[in-house]
């Protein structure tokens, strides 16, 4: 008989939300897992009491290695990178001697992080993933692990392979659900698209699904994805739907009906999870950090420009965000006021 290959060890760089929840879960399904996070005081609760994961889903706590980026030692040949996208590039200048020689790192990120890695690692040793599901970091040890959603794997340049193939088996210990995709960079901006959205969503207090479902802001919204999908487009990208959110119902042809719809039903997934608010509303209101907004919505108003596509909702979005995260500005329904009006008048979008 044919021995099974082993699964390849796993080091998880950054252990908060999404990193902390996929790593249990692979734990919990007997895969040898270390953790890498920058703050101690999370390294430490994991190395005394382990990691738990509370929410709907069930409450479990795991056990395995934890350090910071300064005590981590060896080398592995599968690591997942998990940080806050803007800290992406010092994430890999300093995971890379840690990878085997042939080791793959893979983006588990919001962004276009892949385009950074390539940069760094070089294109042959990144592959792309994008996760919706919702997963807060609580406090020292604990995440939260509120509701389930896409979990999608790929070569950046498109196409399958045997080593995203390797990386979709092991995903699906944390989501039985998660796909492996030939366009991993059409699910990528698509969720740039519905980040835009979630970013919008945060210059209040209110929960997603509230903001998302409020009538006098719904055509903000729909020019904001819309934006976003134009600007893909031009970029040669073929956007992916997912959890609700349809590109296609934010494509130039689409009518006001579509993209409505569509909100409908990110309205109908965000008041299924547990997980109220997007963790750019807790950065600005609970962490008081600053958010991903330039390493997310930078690349479309980047993209924008390098193509000649007009991003006057998204580049007044980031401005809104970086007064808030500055303290110019507090979170109120009054900002999603000031974002309308930056659209354009009606038959004028490009």
């Amino acid at each position: 008989m044919t021995a099974q290959p082993q699964p390849p060890r796993v080091l998880i760089w950054g252990a908060g939300a999404i990193g902390g929840s996929i790593g249990a879960y692979l734990i919990r399904a007997g895969l040898d897992v270390t953790f890498v996070d920058q703050a101690a005081e999370h390294v430490r609760a994991i190395r005394e009491r382990g990691l738990r994961i509370t929410g709907p889903f069930g409450e479990f706590t795991v056990q395995a290695p934890a350090c910071t980026p300064e005590e981590v030692r060896g080398t592995w040949p599968l690591v997942l990178l998990c940080t806050k996208a803007q800290d992406t590039r010092p994430a890999a200048e300093a995971l890379a001697p840690h990878l085997d020689g042939d080791g793959v790192v893979v983006s588990v990120q919001n962004g276009l992080n892949t385009l950074t890695l390539a940069e760094v690692l070089g294109a042959e040793r990144v592959l792309g993933s994008f996760v919706n599901f919702g997963a807060d970091y609580l406090e020292p040890g604990v995440v939260l692990y509120g509701g389930r959603g896409a979990v999608v794997v790929g070569e950046p340049a498109g196409g399958l392979s045997e080593r995203s193939a390797e990386v979709h088996v092991l995903l699906r210990h944390f989501e039985p659900g998660a796909v492996h995709t030939p366009n991993i960079m059409g699910y990528l901006w698509s969720k740039l698209g519905y980040g835009a959205l979630l970013f919008a969503t945060a210059l209040t207090n209110d929960s997603i699904a509230d903001a998302l479902d409020r009538p006098e802001d719904r055509e903000t919204y729909t020019e904001l994805g819309r934006e976003v999908m134009r600007v893909a487009l031009a970029h040669g990208v073929t956007p992916e739907a997912f959890n609700g959110f349809d590109p296609a119902a934010f494509l130039p042809q689409a009518s006001r009906a579509e993209a409505q719809a569509s909100l409908d039903e990110l309205v109908a997934f965000n008041r299924r999870s547990a997980k109220t608010h997007s963790g750019i509303w807790r950065d600005l209101a609970v962490r008081r950090r600053r958010t991903e907004v330039d390493s997310q919505l930078g690349w479309v108003v980047h993209f924008g420009a390098l193509h000649g596509v007009p991003t006057p909702l998204t580049t007044r979005l980031v401005a809104l965000i970086h007064d808030i995260e500055d303290g110019r500005r507090p979170l109120d329904r009054a900002n999603m006021a000031e974002l309308g009006a930056a659209r354009p008048p009606a038959g004028e979008e490009a």
